[in-house]
């Protein structure tokens, strides 16, 4: 018996797939999901007012078409007065699953980039006295500045290099990916206890210290050794 695909017929029409270029390659990655560390390097939970020694890892989340590929310029958010950058690696996995090994975690990373979890920090605050979900200080659209990825099939799984970032030439924003708590084969480890991974899904792993505020005008520009660079203006 010959099967028949019947399409559905939606009432509206189906948003665009997300996706993100891929260096060098005509191809883009398709993204299911983007899931943030907080708090991952000690320096920047210190910062934050938190023991780094003292707490589990904690995962937020942005919605897949805040991220915003290849930009070149940031568009300030509204309802806010305190835009913050945070530069990050960012992770794209082609496998996914429940319950991980750390061990074998690396075989489902596709590939890196270098990206920014910009933040509403003036409604974060607000949201953190109150209790409240974060989704209104992180979610917003363009919130997830994002480089074209590179595969890990040429770079490898960096464990180490620098990650910096600068406003107006001046430097904010520096450390090492060893300087991660939970580096990227436990991130992937213990977040597939808590979800599903599937393939497509962006993992945002974590800034070191020196967050701050950004201006209309401003011109950010970060680093990831290995992976890549970014420049963004703001708007």
């Amino acid at each position: 018996m010959r099967r028949v695909t019947v399409k559905p017929d939606f009432v509206i029409a189906p948003p665009a797939q997300v996706s993100l270029p891929i260096r060098g390659s005509d191809k883009r990655f398709p993204v299911h999901r983007v899931y943030c560390i907080g708090r991952n390097y000690a320096a920047h939970a210190v910062e934050m007012g938190h023991d780094p020694d003292k707490e589990p890892p904690f995962f937020f989340q942005k919605n897949p078409d805040n991220l915003f590929a290849d930009p070149d310029v940031f568009p300030y958010p509204d309802r806010s007065k305190d835009v913050h950058f945070e530069i990050e690696m960012v992770v794209a996995l082609s496998g996914g699953g429940k319950d991980i090994p750390g061990e074998t975690a690396n075989e489902l990373i596709w590939g890196y980039g270098v990206g920014l979890d910009m933040t509403r920090r003036d409604l974060q605050g607000e949201a953190k006295k109150m209790g409240r979900p974060w989704e209104v200080g992180k979610a917003f659209e363009g919130s997830a500045p994002c480089t074209a990825l590179v595969p890990a099939a040429e770079i490898g799984h960096p464990t180490e290099g620098a990650i910096w970032l600068t406003v107006n030439g001046e430097i904010r924003q520096q450390g090492d990916l060893n300087q991660m708590i939970w580096k990227t084969p436990e991130l992937i480890a213990v977040l597939s206890q808590y979800f599903e991974l599937k393939p497509g899904d962006i993992i945002m792993t974590g800034t070191p210290s020196g967050v701050g505020a950004i201006q209309r005008g401003d011109v950010m520009e970060g680093h990831v050794d290995g992976i890549g660079d970014l420049k963004i203006t703001v708007r």
